[in-house]
């Protein structure tokens, strides 16, 4: 993989088509990609799999990492993909629908106690789902 400007070259894998290269003066079986970002979402794990599924009918390729929450100490999924920088307010507006908030009723951990003391758990209605979106610059991106 080359650098040209702001863009990226990538070779095409055995078998693509190199008529598909889409920039001027781009050397003939190359594919030139625009300036790439990172977008990392951590969202619910109820949420993960139909937020893959979305992505996927729109062709983005996603990585999908299992990963718990601090707070509620409860499941979450982080989801990485790389993408033009043209298709990521795409991949906000899948984001925002696929993954919304709600209100869920759950027991607290007990917190470490001395010996002789006595927790009741009370149950808490908090709110859980939603994303936390990251959106990082990308020096080099490259499809093996």
């Amino acid at each position: 993989m080359a650098r040209l400007g702001s863009a990226r070259i990538i070779r095409p894998r055995d078998g693509a088509n190199p008529s598909r290269a889409n920039g001027v003066g781009a050397p003939s079986g190359l594919r030139i990609l625009a300036a790439v970002k990172l977008v990392v979402a951590v969202v619910h794990h109820e949420d993960a799999g139909p937020l893959v599924d979305r992505l996927l009918e729109r062709d983005l390729r996603a990585t999908r990492l299992h990963s718990s929450g601090g707070f509620l100490r409860q499941s979450n999924a982080t989801i990485m993909l790389g993408v033009e920088d043209a298709r990521v307010e795409e991949i906000l507006g899948v984001i925002r629908e696929t993954c919304t908030s709600r209100t869920q009723v759950v027991n607290p951990m007990p917190p470490i106690m001395e010996p002789g003391e006595f927790f009741l758990p009370y149950p808490l209605e908090v709110e859980v789902g939603g994303a936390t979106v990251f959106v990082l610059p990308v020096e080099r991106f490259e499809r093996l």
